[in-house]
């Protein structure tokens, strides 16, 4: 098994049905709910929603004060059009707009937003990086 690898990530929300309400409204299902917790398949990684308190509880601090920001994940599409459309999906769906998509310096299009919970999101179009059938990536040699 490759080291280089990323399973599972997991975002602190404060309202857990807030949240599964806002990427529902983004077209996303669960894929497995538990009490306090839910999940989503993408592409062969998992993306958890988590309660704030309990995670801080579960990772052994619960007096920390966890933060969100401070990371970015991303969405690629194969137009500006695309990203066009899930900044506006994000935005529709209580998303608060951070940097409305342009044409950047690195030869693409990109832009930001933070979901209700300030995790932030970037919705980008990189020519020099082809997406599968499904929208995965993996970066040309």
């Amino acid at each position: 098994m490759t080291p280089q690898r990323v399973t599972l990530i997991t975002l602190g929300v404060a309202d857990l049905d807030r949240s599964r309400n806002f990427y529902a409204a983004l077209g996303w299902s669960p894929t497995q709910e538990q009490e306090g917790v839910c999940f989503y398949q993408i592409n062969g990684l998992v993306l958890g929603l988590f309660g704030i308190g309990p995670l801080a509880q579960d990772q052994g601090r619960p007096d920390a004060s966890l933060g969100t920001g401070a990371i970015t994940l991303a969405q690629n599409f194969n137009t500006t059009e695309e990203v066009d459309a899930a900044f506006a999906a994000a935005l529709d769906a209580g998303a608060t707009a951070l940097k409305k998509p342009k044409k950047v310096f690195w030869g693409g299009y990109s832009g930001y937003y933070a979901d209700p919970d300030g995790h932030v999101w970037e919705v980008a179009m990189n020519p020099s990086w082809p997406l599968d059938k499904d929208g995965g990536l993996t970066l040309p040699s």
